[in-house]
């Protein structure tokens, strides 16, 4: 049920603006290096993971962001994700947390899913829900929150 109203929050955000996938390289359990030549923006990464139809974030995951009675209680919280995780850890998270724990609900936010590709709106097929530079705004964001 759970899948099914996720996938239906998917649907409904605006897919990237006709990005392709970039080549990453992962080095166990990271992305070292970003996804595109700058560092990210984190006053930009803030308002992606406050925007509920762009980032769908805080659909699941609560923190210290805007609207906390709409925060998601499905995934950990990311209070203090900064001190527990390194940039490339938290880049591998949001690229594709499916390579890390398989039956995750959690969308991968960069990596096309050819086979999965029927479950997929016209729109979103072979692109990305992010782009790169959205998620080094999100991981630069994310990155400073230590407390």
């Amino acid at each position: 049920m759970v899948g099914l109203a996720l996938t239906g929050l998917l649907l409904a955000a605006s897919p990237s603006a006709g990005e392709e996938v970039g080549s990453y390289a992962v080095s166990g359990d990271a992305i070292t290096q970003p996804l595109v030549g700058a560092r990210g923006n984190p006053a930009r990464g803030a308002a992606l993971i406050a925007d509920r139809q762009r980032s769908l974030c805080t659909l699941c995951h609560s923190g210290p962001f805007p609207d906390a009675h709409l925060h998601g209680t499905l995934a950990p919280d990311l209070t203090g994700i900064g001190t527990r995780l390194s940039e490339g850890q938290i880049r591998l998270r949001v690229v594709d947390m499916k390579r890390l724990a398989p039956n995750t609900i959690m969308p991968s936010y960069y990596r096309i899913v050819e086979e999965e590709s029927r479950r997929v709106a016209t729109a979103w097929r072979s692109k990305p829900i992010l782009t790169g530079a959205d998620i080094e705004d999100i991981v630069a964001y994310l990155a400073t929150l230590k407390g």
